[in-house]
Formats: C-alpha cells, sequence, structure tokens
C-alpha cells in the first residue's frame, strides 16, 4: 500500500519536490557544519596559530566533497524541476534562494581553501628562496582576500586575520628580497660626518657580488633577475631602482663629472664578483674635465653596470631603460653645468674645432640608446652642445662684462702715456663684401668731389695726456670683442655688439659710483678721470664707422654705432673735473678767510696771519700743479691753474678794496704780500716735467688769469703817489682805467692818502 502512494505521488512529482526539499536542508546543515569548522579551522591556523595540518587537510576534502554533491544538486534542480516551476513557483524560489546562499557560503570557503593553499606554497617557496613563485603566490592569496572583501562581509572575524597575516608575509618577502639585493650590491660610502670633498669620494665602491653566471658570459644571475622580477611583482621595484640611482649619483656619477682627476677602476674577481672603485689620477691637473674624458668614465660605468646588473627584461621594459629615467635628467644638467659649459670656446676661431664635442656627444648617446637608458631622438644634452654659437656668444659676453667691471673697479692711478702719435691698435679685419664695398666707393668719390681740401694730419688727435691703464685696456678689451663679432652669425653678432655697448655703458654708470669718495679726495684721480672720458669719447667718434662695413645686417647698415655716446663721455669728464675744481677753489678761499680781511697789517699778528695765508694759497697751487703735471693736456692744465689763480687774486682784489683806511705801513705790507702772489704765482704753471719748456706758459698767465692785469694794477697803486695814480689813470684813457672804475680808484685814493687839497685834486681828475 506505501509502495503505491508513493508510485502515485511520484508520478505527480509531488514525492520529487519533497525529496528535493529534504535534500536542501540536509545540505543546508551540512554546509552549515562544514563552514563552522573551516572558520574554526582557519582561526586556530593564522589567528590561534595552532598547528593543525591533518585536520586542515581533512576539511579541505570535506569543503571539495560538498562542493561536488551542491553541483550535483544544482544540475538537478537545472534539468528536472526547471520544467516544472511553473507548478511550484513558490517552493522553488525558497529552495533557489537557500541555494544561493550556500552557493555564496560555497564560494567564499573556495576562496579561504585558495588562500590557505596559496600561503603554504608561498612558505615552501620562500624556504626554498623560489622568489619569483612565491611573489606569485603571495599575489595569488592576496586576490582571494580580495575577492572576500568584495563581498561587502567585512565582519567576518577571519578577514582580519588573514588581512594581517598576508601584510606579515609580503613584509617577509621585501625583508628577504631586500635581504639578497644588499648580499648582491654592496655598497662603500665616506662616513656622513667626512667632510665632503674630492678625498671623501676615493673610498667609494660599488660590489657586484657573483653577479655573472657559471659559464662565464656577462648576463646578470638567475638569482638576481628573480629578485628583481620578484620586486616587480610585488610593486617594489621602482623604490628600490630610485634608491640605488640616488646614491649611484651622488657617489659616482656626479663626482666623476665634477672632478677631473676621479677615475673609475673596474676589478673583476671570480669569487667576489665585480668592483667598481673611484681612484685618483695623481697626474692630472687639470681643473675641469673634457667631454670625451667625462664620457668615457661615464660610460665604463653605465656598460658595467648594464652588463652585470641592469640588462633584466621586466614586463616590456629593460632594467636600464627604469634607471635610465630616474637619473638622465639630473646627470645631463650636471654634465651641461659642470663640463660642458666650461668646453665652450671663447674664441671665434675655435668654433669650428667644437664639432669634435658635438660628435663626441652624440656617440655617447648613441651608447645610451644602445643599452635602453635613454629612448628618443634629441635630449637637453645633445641641443646644449648643438647650440654652440648660442651659448659661446653668452659666455663671451658674460665674460666680457665680468671683465670690464673688474677693470673698472681696479686703481685708477696706474697710468700711461697717451701722445698725438698714439693710435689704437686696430685689428686687420677681412675685406667687406662687394655691396659693402660698392658703397663705401661711392662714399669715397662723394667725399673726393666735395673737399678739395685734406684736414691736417693732427686733426682729431688726442694732445698728450695720462690715462688708466685699465681704460687702455678696456679699450682692447671692447675692440678684441669687436673683431669677434666679425665674421660671427647675425644673432652672434648682435649680442656681442651690443655688449660693447653694454662695457661703456657700464663705464658710464659704474665708475663714478664706486671711485665716488676717491675723484673727490684726489685731484690726481679728478685729473685723470677727466681724461679717461675724453679718450674714451674720442675713440668712440670713429669705433663704429671701423667695424660697420665688416658686421652682419642689421648692424652694417648703420645701426654700428657709438657717436650717441660720445657727449655723454664728454659731459661726465668734464663734470667730475669740474667738481675737483669746485673743491680745490672752495679750499683756496678757506685758507685766505684766515688773512683777517688783510686789514691793520701793521699788528705783527694780522701781517703774520695774512702772510700765511697767502703762503699757504701758493703752496697748494704747486702743489696742484705738480699734481696735474704730465697728466693734463697742456691747454686743459693751463685753463685749470689759472681758473684757480684767479679765484685767489680775485679774493684778495676784493678784500683790498674794501678797506677804508690803508696807513702807509699797511700800503707796504700790502704790496709785499701781492708782490709775493705776482713772482710766485706764474710759477705754478708747470704742467710739463721739463722745466725749460714751462716758461712759454709762466708768461702767458695773463691769458688763463682772467684778473691778473687788473692785481698787477693794483700793486703798483699801492705803492704810487697820487700823481703817478692820475697819470695812470690818463682821463680814463690808461691801463688803470682798463682794470677799475672810476669810483673804484677813489675809494683806493681816499684808503691811501690822507684828505688834503692834493687828495681833492686828484679825486677831481678820476672821472
Amino acid at each position: 500500500m506505501a509502495s503505491f502512494v508513493a508510485e502515485v505521488l511520484a508520478s505527480s512529482g509531488k514525492l520529487e519536490k519533497e525529496d528535493l526539499s529534504g535534500k536542501v536542508s540536509k545540505m543546508s546543515r551540512k554546509v552549515e557544519d562544514t563552514k563552522e569548522e573551516v572558520c574554526e579551522m582557519i582561526n586556530k591556523r593564522y589567528s590561534d596559530f595552532l598547528p593543525t595540518l591533518q585536520g586542515s587537510e581533512d576539511l579541505m576534502v570535506q569543503v571539495e566533497t560538498v562542493s561536488k554533491e551542491m553541483d550535483a544538486l544544482k544540475t538537478c534542480i537545472e534539468t528536472e524541476v526547471r520544467p516544472n516551476i511553473h507548478m511550484a513557483v513558490a517552493e522553488y524560489t525558497k529552495l533557489k534562494q537557500q541555494l544561493e546562499k550556500n552557493t555564496v557560503i560555497i564560494t567564499m570557503l573556495g576562496h579561504l581553501k585558495e588562500f590557505h593553499s596559496a600561503m603554504e606554497e608561498f612558505n615552501k617557496a620562500l624556504q626554498e628562496k623560489k622568489y619569483v613563485d612565491a611573489a606569485n603566490q603571495l599575489e595569488r592569496a592576496r586576490d582571494n582576500v580580495d575577492s572576500l572583501k568584495s563581498w561587502k562581509i567585512s565582519q567576518l572575524p577571519l578577514l582580519s586575520a588573514i588581512n594581517s597575516e598576508l601584510t606579515v608575509q609580503r613584509e617577509n618577502l621585501i625583508y628577504h628580497l631586500g635581504d639578497e639585493w644588499k648580499r648582491l650590491v654592496i655598497w662603500t660610502l665616506p662616513s656622513s660626518k667626512e667632510p665632503a670633498g674630492q678625498k671623501s669620494f676615493l673610498k667609494v665602491e660599488l660590489n657586484l657580488s657573483n653577479a655573472c653566471n657559471g659559464d662565464g658570459e656577462l648576463k646578470p644571475s638567475a638569482l638576481l633577475c628573480c629578485i628583481l622580477q620578484a620586486l616587480a611583482i610585488q610593486g617594489e621595484l621602482q623604490h628600490k631602482i630610485k634608491l640605488f640611482s640616488q646614491v649611484l649619483l651622488k657617489n659616482m656619477l656626479k663626482p666623476l663629472v665634477m672632478y677631473a682627476s676621479l677615475s673609475v677602476r673596474v676589478t673583476e674577481q671570480q669569487d667576489e664578483g665585480t668592483i667598481l672603485a673611484l681612484q685618483c689620477l695623481e697626474e692630472s691637473h687639470e681643473e675641469r674635465s673634457a667631454p670625451s674624458q667625462v664620457y668615457s668614465k661615464l660610460l665604463l660605468v653605465l656598460k658595467t653596470l648594464h652588463s652585470h646588473l641592469l640588462d633584466v627584461s621586466i614586463g616590456d621594459k629593460k632594467l636600464s631603460a627604469i634607471l635610465g629615467e630616474l637619473i638622465w635628467e639630473e646627470l645631463s644638467r650636471c654634465i651641461i653645468h659642470e663640463c660642458l659649459v666650461h668646453s665652450i670656446p671663447t674664441n671665434s676661431s675655435q668654433l669650428e674645432k667644437y664639432n669634435t664635442v658635438i660628435k663626441e656627444t652624440e656617440d655617447f648617446e648613441k651608447s645610451l640608446k644602445e643599452m635602453e637608458y635613454l629612448h628618443g631622438d634629441s635630449t637637453d644634452l645633445l641641443k646644449y652642445a648643438r647650440d654652440v654659437n648660442c651659448h659661446f656668444a653668452s659666455k663671451k659676453c658674460k665674460d666680457v662684462i665680468v671683465a670690464a667691471r673688474k677693470l673698472m673697479t681696479s686703481k685708477m692711478h696706474n697710468t700711461v702715456k697717451i701722445t698725438p702719435e698714439s693710435k689704437l691698435r686696430l685689428p686687420k679685419l677681412p675685406a667687406p663684401s662687394s655691396e659693402v664695398k660698392v658703397k663705401q666707393d661711392i662714399v669715397k668719390e662723394e667725399a673726393m668731389m666735395e673737399n678739395s681740401k685734406q684736414l691736417s694730419a693732427w686733426s682729431l688727435r688726442l694732445p698728450a695726456c695720462r690715462i688708466s691703464e685699465s681704460v687702455q685696456q678696456l679699450m682692447e678689451l671692447a675692440l678684441n670683442t669687436l673683431c669677434e663679432a666679425v665674421g660671427s652669425s647675425t644673432q652672434c653678432a648682435l649680442q656681442l655688439f651690443f655688449t660693447v655697448r653694454n662695457i661703456f655703458q657700464l663705464f658710464y654708470d659704474v665708475v663714478p659710483t664706486y671711485h665716488k669718495e676717491n675723484l673727490l679726495k684726489f685731484p690726481h684721480l679728478a685729473a685723470i678721470q677727466h681724461n679717461n672720458c675724453m679718450y674714451l669719447a674720442h675713440h668712440l667718434l670713429t669705433l663704429g664707422h671701423h667695424f660697420r662695413s665688416h658686421l652682419p645686417n642689421p648692424l652694417s647698415d648703420g645701426v654700428a654705432t657709438f657717436v650717441d655716446m660720445v657727449p655723454g663721455f664728454r659731459k661726465l669728464g668734464a663734470q667730475c673735473f669740474l667738481t675737483q675744481l669746485n673743491v680745490q677753489r672752495a679750499e683756496l678761499l678757506e685758507r685766505l678767510s684766515t688773512a683777517h680781511n688783510f686789514c691793520n697789517l701793521d699788528d705783527e699778528d694780522n701781517y703774520i696771519a695774512a702772510s700765511k695765508a697767502v703762503r699757504q694759497v701758493i703752496h697748494q697751487l704747486k702743489q696742484l700743479g705738480t699734481v696735474w703735471q704730465d697728466v693734463l693736456p697742456v691747454g686743459i692744465y693751463c685753463k685749470a691753474m689759472g681758473n684757480l689763480l684767479n679765484t685767489a687774486i680775485t679774493e684778495v682784489i676784493a678784500k683790498i678794496m674794501m678797506l677804508e683806511d690803508i696807513s702807509s705801513e699797511d700800503g707796504e705790507h700790502l704790496h709785499t704780500l701781492c708782490q709775493t702772489i705776482i713772482e710766485e704765482g706764474p710759477l705754478v704753471f708747470i704742467p710739463l716735467a721739463e722745466e725749460h719748456k714751462n716758461r712759454k706758459y709762466q708768461e702767458e698767465v695773463p691769458l688763463y688769469v682772467k684778473k691778473w692785469s687788473t692785481f698787477k694794477e693794483l700793486v703798483i697803486v699801492l705803492r704810487a703817489n697820487l700823481q703817478e695814480i692820475v697819470d695812470r689813470w690818463a682821463d680814463s684813457k690808461g691801463p688803470l682805467a682798463v682794470e677799475f672804475s672810476s669810483s673804484e680808484v677813489k675809494s683806493l685814493i681816499r684808503a691811501l692818502f690822507q684828505n688834503t687839497e692834493r687828495r681833492a685834486v686828484a679825486l677831481t681828475k678820476i672821472k
């Protein structure tokens, strides 16, 4: 009877559903039991660290069995139950949800199983030093942990434990890899307490220990390759190579560039590997290395590293390419600033030879590209070498300005003699182009047609004087710089030409400021500065004309000129000397102010004071005459001394004319003092070193001293009687009338003579 009922139910499908439901419930219980056991095992293994190897293996088998039963049950549902789903939607939905839940749990258990398996394989590989396998197993474990995290079940107690275990084992692997790296790549560096310098770098060594295969080929060993690949898998390779590149740059590559006497020694030892060490070349005394030397030293280091360490492919890149990306920018900048900058020629005639350096730079980069340190066509290093014309002009301009400033701030009192026969040592320039030559011929023809008479040979000649030796050198510097511009490229010529203009502008601005105190304090320097400015102005008139036809456009079209600077230099020199003359004039007047206005000279003290003041004035003028002797041009010298002497006698005349009463004794003293000036005054005119040649200028004192004749007339009046004064007046036609007005003569008569009828008659004749 029971079997009959079962058959009926089976035929209707009801028994099958009940049987299926029972299977699912049974399966759920089995899954839960398995889950608890797995979690307990995992917890003991990774949280409590209990040795349960056999139990874990049994559980793994159990998980696999449950998984197979789940797959069979799922297949049964899909093949047998699905056709009848329309008959029991509610029941099957519930069963499906239960099944999906069980599927998730089984999948999680599968990930836990995979994690555990990966960690076991990792530990085994790490012990056997199979670092690539260990790194891969660690990544496999990480993937399973990430899958568990993605299901938002972070509340799972085991998740934090296995995540912590993963982190610990990763650090363990990186430590082992770092330890192996340090064993294979050994640096010997100077102490950080030692002062940085060339000597400290002699202690630098890089030992690539056992870095070759047993067959003798210069290839990185299998162990090294495994270490590098494992680091790459774990994402630590870039950091490790970056640290290595920083030490390599600081302690080996840069010192080889910066110090000419440093070189690299490569020693290969079968047992200990290859050693790279820095050594000093005793025979080298050069301050800077030539580019070829720098390139050869760097290539020796980089080739050794490539063959023993960096010739390893990491993914689609060579390790040398990774290192190149890290070091090239800083290394090329160091080569430029410490080597190529100093190799730029200082003379345009050497520019063609620089093609050798460009070729060496190209070969250097080519070698680096072959070893895959570099990629691409052109780098900043090669661009810098190829732009030699631009760098030459910039360096030349900088050097010229520095040299010019040094000359301007040097001592001015070292002088050289300039004579009308002196000429600038102008260089022999190449013949101008045909077009320029035609223009010059036309100008010459027009000049010959317009001027039938030629200027004298002494025209536009600088008078004999002394100038600073530094100024003569400054002009030679300007000439040499303009010579460099001749035949240069347009850009280079423009830079050099305007640098020469900047030299003179710098002189205009710097010298008066830098030497300001000395120019006010020392009349000798003021005279030299006057001559310097006039010397520069004189040559600036024709300097541009001499070079214009030999310079490229637009300089040859009239831009190359210095004429616009001439007025400024003339004014600068004149102002400097006039300022000094005003200083000397003030000193003369101050000395004369101690003469008590030349009154009451019958008093001994007053006479001594007045006599001392006159002697001091004469002494000051003689000193100036000696200081300026053979320095100033004769014409300027005589005008300057005449101006100062005129200041002194004008002050004396004014003081005497202010006296209201001059006794006979006072008059005698005044005459004596003035006679001293008349006798000593001309002797201050000594423009030339040869005494016999100065007599001419001493006799021409009235030409340079405006009040000389007036002063001489005053001296005569001081000793003359009334009749002599009237005779020299000669009805306003005599020499006295030429120098003094009638009121001034009457004032003198009243001061010199007592009020008598004779004085009254004389006064009436002065009209």
